[in-house]
């Protein structure tokens, strides 16, 4: 059913009302992996599509012939011929060796699109649909977009330079817009905060456990705060998990994640001293069945992405950040 359910799902564009991305695909891969039945996915699938009005995928289009396939990076037209490229490609190379090929091009851009294109991506590995595949990688190009160099620093502890970060922006007002990549460039890119951001983002030593901490505090973040952006950060940094050991170079990856990674962090405007205390966590069949039912993809997601990261990492605090996303639902 997952299959079919995908296969469907070719039909559907990559976003839908404005520039928001479609989670369909990414939301029914988590429900599979939380146990949901085929009734339950086909439901879901027929709930979101009514929902969300998902627009039809525009026709197909050929990759121009001789372009360098970095060539149309960021723009988003370009999906349709995305799309046939990575097919082809995958058709070709297979799927590990087409993400372990395109990786050191798309790790920089992998904050656009709040993460999106990394996480469908990586949904998309983990069930092995190569169609699915091929889109992810294809939303990932076409919404490329670099928030900053990749870092150099001395640095160990990405804590705190966070703090730093949100202390040396905590007077700028915030971005009124429903987009997080919006949030994101005004903190990263914009003339009067570009440079602050970049000198404390470059300050960073990257190393094997750095995204481990990234991802720790990702879940501390959202258990105390709730906040829609750092939700992103808990699922981005749970994809990127999945996909680095297709990496040839993985801290180079790291790197790259972590300066969109201190972009959101500033987009939530959450301030990291003062989070709430975290939930009492609750067992894990609870969070699992509340998940199961919702048809809220972001639920969806972060409490599977949440038992994943367990799995990986032990701890609780993905438990407590599971606990706060099922109790605001």
């Amino acid at each position: 059913m997952l299959q079919k359910l995908l296969d469907k799902g070719a039909g559907d564009d990559a976003e839908y009302g404005g520039d928001l991305s479609n989670h369909l695909p990414m939301a029914l891969v988590a429900l599979k992996r939380l146990g949901a039945s085929d009734t339950r996915l086909a439901a879901f699938a027929r709930s979101y599509r009514r929902q969300k009005k998902l627009p039809a995928a525009p026709p197909a289009a050929a990759w121009p012939a001789g372009e360098a396939w970095a060539s149309h990076f960021g723009d988003r037209s370009a999906w349709p011929a995305y799309r046939a490229l990575f097919a082809q490609w995958l058709v070709i190379e297979g799927g590990a060796a087409v993400v372990t090929q395109a990786l050191p091009a798309l790790m920089p851009g992998c904050g656009a699109a709040a993460f999106h294109g990394l996480i469908r991506t990586a949904y998309a590995l983990q069930v092995g649909h190569a169609g699915e595949l091929a889109d992810g990688l294809a939303y990932w190009a076409c919404r490329h977009l670099r928030f900053g160099e990749r870092p150099q620093g001395r640095q160990a502890d990405p804590a705190k330079l966070l703090g730093e970060l949100v202390a040396a922006f905590a007077d700028q007002p915030p971005v009124r817009s429903r987009l997080i990549l919006e949030r994101m460039l005004a903190a990263a890119s914009a003339p009067s905060t570009a440079p602050t951001f970049a000198r404390i983002t470059q300050r960073l030593k990257v190393s094997d456990t750095t995204l481990a901490m990234l991802a720790r505090q990702a879940a501390e973040v959202y258990a105390g705060s709730g906040n829609f952006t750092a939700l992103h950060l808990v699922t981005s940094a749970h994809a990127l998990r999945v996909i680095l050991p297709l990496a040839n170079e993985p801290l180079d990856a790291v790197g790259d994640y972590w300066v969109a990674y201190a972009a959101g962090v500033l987009a939530s405007k959450v301030a990291l001293d003062k989070l709430d205390a975290a939930p009492e966590p609750l067992p894990w069949p609870e969070l699992v069945a509340a998940a199961v039912a919702s048809d809220d993809d972001h639920l969806i997601k972060i409490v599977d992405s949440c038992r994943e990261e367990e799995r990986a990492y032990g701890g609780d605090d993905w438990q407590r950040a599971a606990t706060r996303a099922v109790s605001a639902a």
